[in-house]
C-alpha cells in the first residue's frame, strides 16, 4: 500500500503552516470556540450567577436576622430557665448533676499538660465531676507523659481517669465512642468535650449546666472560641476573620431561630440521655460532631449556643496544618450530606420549616455552593471570560454581589477590616482545597475519611510570643512548592496579561493580584514559619 502524502491529513487552511505549532493551535481553538466553548462557558456563567444570588440571599437573610436579635432579641436566660444551681442542705452535693469531662488527644506533647490542667481546674463539687483523659498517642514517651499529668493530679485529689485503647479505629470519634462504655460514665448526666488545645474558664460549668438541668428539651450547650494566637501572623488573622464569622453569625442565627446549628466538637455540653438516643458517635465521616448535631437535632432535641462565653485554644500556626484542617471541614459536611440528606427529609419529628433550612441553608448554600462557587467562579470562570469575549458577566454578578458578600463576611472581626483585602485573596485561594475536599466528599473518593490531627504548639507558641524566640525554617521541598496553587496561578497570571493586551473589562487588576496571592503560597512563603520547641 502505498504511503499517503502529509498533506492529505490535514485540512486545506494547514497546509503551509503545519510546522507552525501556534497557528495550528489557534485554528483549533477558532474551530472549537463557537460550538463548544462559548455554550459551556455561558452555562458556567448561568450555573454560577444562580449560586452566587444563592449564597447572597443566605448572607443577606442572616445578617438580617442577627441585626434584629442584637437589637431585639433576648439573651438566653429570658429565652431558657437559667438559675444558679443552689446548695442544698438536706442533698448536699447530689443536688449537683454528675459531669463527665472527656479530653481527646493524639501525641499532644506541647498542650497535653494545659488541656489538663484547665480540665482540672474547673470549678465544681469534686465528688460530681470526673475527668477523662482519652490518649490514643502512639509516641511511648508522650503516653508516659500524660499518664504521669493524669497522676499528678489524681494525686491533688482530683477525679481523673486516663484511658487508652489498643487502636485508633475512628479516630477522634471510636475514642469519644470507647470513652462513654466505661462503667463510671453510666452515673454521669452530661458530657463536656475539650479538645487538647482548649482552656475552659473555672466557671465555665456553672455558665453552662444550668441551662442543660432546666430545660430538659435542650441537647446541646455550645460556647464560642477564643483563639490565643490570633496575632501571631497574617494567616492567623486570616483564620480569625473566617471564624468570627461563623461565631458570631452563623452559630448565633442557627441557635436563635432554628435551635440548631453544627456542634463545633469541642467547647460543648451534651446531655449524654439525647447523645444515646442520637444514636451516640459515629465514624463515618471526619465530621463526627456534626454528624451527631444532625441526628440528635432529627430526634426533636434542641441546642443552644452561648457566645459569651469563650474558650481558649489555638489556630493552626502553618499552612500544611491549616489545608489538613480545612480538608476535613470541607470533605466531611459534603460527605454526611450525601449520607443524611433523604433521612433528614423524611423525617416526621421536626418541622417543614427546619428540614429546609438544614438541607438547604445548613448543607447546601454554606457547606457546598460557598465553597464552590468561590473557586469556580472567582479562579476560573471569571478569568476565562477574558479570553471568551463573546461571554459577559453582568457587573452585579462581578463586582456588586461579590462585595456585599465580603463586606458581611468581614464584619465578624471589625479589627481587622483593614485586612480584607488580603483576606479575600487568601480565601480564594484555600477555596481551591476545600473545593477539591467537597467533591471528594460529595462522591466519596480516595481521601474521603482521611483524618490529620491539627498541629499545635502550646507551650513553644507562648514561649514565642511572650520572649520572641526564634523562628526555624522548614525546607523540605514537599513543604515548599504546591503544585495546584503554582499551576492556578499560572494560569490566572496568563488571563491577567492577555487582558491586558485584549480585554476591555479591567479584570487584570483583580487577576494579578490573585495570581500572586496562590504564587505566594504555591512557592511556600505563607505558614512555614514555628517557634523554636
Amino acid at each position: 500500500m502505498e504511503k499517503l502524502p502529509s498533506t492529505t491529513l490535514l485540512p486545506d487552511a494547514f497546509q503551509g503552516t503545519r510546522d507552525d505549532i501556534t497557528e495550528q493551535m489557534g485554528f483549533v481553538w477558532q474551530q472549537i470556540k463557537a460550538p463548544v466553548i462559548i455554550p459551556l462557558l455561558r452555562l458556567a456563567v448561568v450555573l454560577c450567577l444562580i449560586m452566587s444570588l444563592m449564597l447572597f440571599v443566605e448572607k443577606v437573610y442572616m445578617a438580617f436576622v442577627i441585626i434584629l436579635v442584637k437589637l431585639f432579641g433576648k439573651k438566653p436566660e429570658q429565652r431558657y430557665k437559667w438559675e444558679p444551681i443552689k446548695d442544698d442542705l438536706e442533698l448536699g452535693n447530689s443536688v449537683y448533676p454528675m459531669v463527665l469531662v472527656q479530653i481527646p488527644m493524639y501525641n499532644e506533647k506541647e498542650v497535653y499538660q494545659l488541656s489538663i490542667g484547665a480540665a482540672c481546674g474547673l470549678s465544681w463539687p469534686s465528688d460530681r465531676i470526673i475527668i477523662q483523659v482519652l490518649d490514643d498517642s502512639t509516641d511511648p514517651a508522650i503516653k508516659d507523659l500524660v499518664e504521669m499529668e493524669c497522676g499528678r493530679w489524681a494525686s491533688k485529689g482530683i477525679n481523673i481517669r486516663y484511658e487508652i485503647r489498643d487502636n485508633r479505629n475512628g479516630y477522634k470519634a471510636g475514642a469519644l465512642k470507647e470513652g462513654m462504655k466505661h462503667s463510671y460514665v453510666k452515673q454521669c448526666d452530661y458530657v463536656v468535650i475539650f479538645d487538647a488545645d482548649f482552656q475552659p474558664e473555672p466557671d465555665f460549668l456553672w455558665r453552662t449546666i444550668p441551662f442543660l438541668a432546666q430545660n430538659p428539651d435542650l441537647a446541646l450547650v455550645q460556647a464560642r472560641w477564643k483563639f490565643v494566637n490570633s496575632d501571631e501572623c497574617l494567616m492567623t488573622r486570616m483564620q480569625e476573620m473566617s471564624l468570627d464569622y461563623h461565631f458570631t453569625v452563623e452559630q448565633e442565627v442557627g441557635s436563635y431561630k432554628y435551635a440548631f446549628f453544627g456542634f463545633n466538637g469541642t467547647a460543648g455540653v451534651w446531655r449524654i440521655a439525647a447523645l444515646n438516643e442520637a444514636g451516640g458517635w459515629k465514624d463515618r465521616t471526619t465530621v463526627e460532631d456534626m454528624d451527631l448535631a444532625v441526628r440528635a437535632s432529627l430526634k426533636g432535641w434542641k441546642f443552644l449556643f452561648l457566645g459569651e462565653i469563650k474558650v481558649k485554644n489555638e489556630l493552626p500556626s502553618t499552612l500544611k496544618a491549616y489545608r489538613y484542617q480545612q480538608h476535613r471541614w470541607s470533605c466531611g459536611p459534603a460527605n454526611l450530606f450525601r449520607k443524611m440528606a433523604l433521612e433528614i427529609a423524611r423525617n416526621k419529628k421536626v418541622s417543614l420549616l427546619k428540614k429546609v433550612h438544614v438541607i438547604y441553608n445548613f448543607f447546601l448554600v454554606r457547606k457546598i455552593v460557598a465553597h464552590i462557587v468561590t473557586f469556580v467562579f472567582y479562579c476560573l470562570v471569571i478569568p476565562a471570560t477574558v479570553l471568551v469575549p463573546e461571554v459577559q458577566i453582568p457587573k452585579w454578578g462581578s463586582v456588586y454581589i461579590p462585595s456585599i458578600i465580603t463586606l458581611l463576611n468581614a464584619v465578624g472581626t471589625p479589627r481587622s477590616l483593614h485586612l480584607m483585602v488580603f483576606w479575600i485573596l487568601f480565601e480564594n485561594v484555600m477555596s481551591l482545597h476545600r473545593t477539591k475536599a467537597t467533591f471528594i466528599g460529595l462522591l466519596e473518593a480516595g481521601r474521603v475519611n482521611e483524618w490529620v490531627v491539627t498541629e499545635k504548639l502550646g507551650d513553644a507558641l507562648k514561649t514565642k510570643l511572650g520572649a520572641k524566640a526564634p523562628r526555624k525554617l522548614r525546607f523540605r521541598i514537599g513543604d515548599r512548592l504546591h503544585v495546584l496553587e503554582l499551576g492556578t496561578g499560572a494560569y490566572l497570571f496568563f488571563c491577567g496579561c492577555y487582558d491586558i493586551a485584549f480585554g476591555s473589562n479591567h479584570y487584570f487588576i483583580f487577576l494579578f493580584l490573585q495570581a500572586f496571592a496562590f504564587f505566594i503560597v504555591g512557592f511556600g512563603y505563607v505558614g512555614i514559619f514555628v517557634p523554636n520547641a
